[in-house]
């Protein structure tokens, strides 16, 4: 399929692969993407002790009987202050498996869908005069991006100083390379712009 790419004040056209951007949107997949990736983002290290861990309560507080308080049998009981955990969080994993065909799908999807809702705009390549904020900001209103949730997509080779140092104190713009790119990137902005050499790279991994 044909997509229009902004080079300076025109545009082109440029042919891309039917697969990458004209995919049916499949919402349980995207989902399952989504969840799995922030899932896996989770560090899982709580760690908690239980009663056969905890320090102490070797003998038994006091005598069994006679003495009008509850039997109790070691001071590291979970009943008792500073005792141990009934049930203890343990360093877990949450990572969860996606197939590698199950991910490609996804992302095609998003991508796909992203294009339909005119969510995503691809142009030639990102250069930038100097590296100020100010004049960025300039840039982001002709993209009608100027109070949206911006991710950016650049191939390394064509990777602009003068964009990461403008852009890296906006925090509503995130700059990322073609193998930075993750389902809740995509799904979390508002627009995408991409880059022609980014959208080859991503053309070669997804389709």
């Amino acid at each position: 399929m044909e997509v229009q790419v902004t080079a300076g004040d025109s545009k082109k056209s440029i042919e891309v692969a039917d697969t990458l951007l004209d995919t049916p949107y499949r919402e349980g997949l995207v989902h399952q993407l989504v969840t799995a990736y922030l899932a896996g983002a989770r560090q899982g290290t709580k760690a908690q002790k239980t009663r056969a861990e905890v320090r102490g309560g070797g003998a038994k507080p006091w005598r069994q009987k006679g003495t009008g308080r509850a039997r109790a049998g070691t001071i590291r009981s979970p009943i008792w202050r500073t005792g141990g955990v009934t049930f203890a969080a343990k360093p877990r994993s949450y990572e969860q498996k996606i197939n590698r065909k199950m991910y490609r799908a996804g992302m095609r999807s998003i991508i796909s869908e992203l294009l339909r809702q005119e969510r995503l705009q691809f142009v030639e390549k990102i250069e930038l005069a100097n590296h100020r904020t100010q004049d960025f900001l300039k840039q982001l209103q002709q993209w009608h991006c100027a109070d949206c949730k911006l991710a950016i997509i650049a191939d390394l080779d064509e990777l602009d100083s003068n964009l990461v140092l403008a852009s890296r104190n906006l925090h509503r713009v995130l700059v990322i390379l073609p193998s930075e790119v993750n389902p809740h990137t995509l799904v979390n902005a508002d627009q995408v712009i991409m880059t022609e050499a980014a959208l080859r790279a991503l053309e070669e991994q997804w389709s």
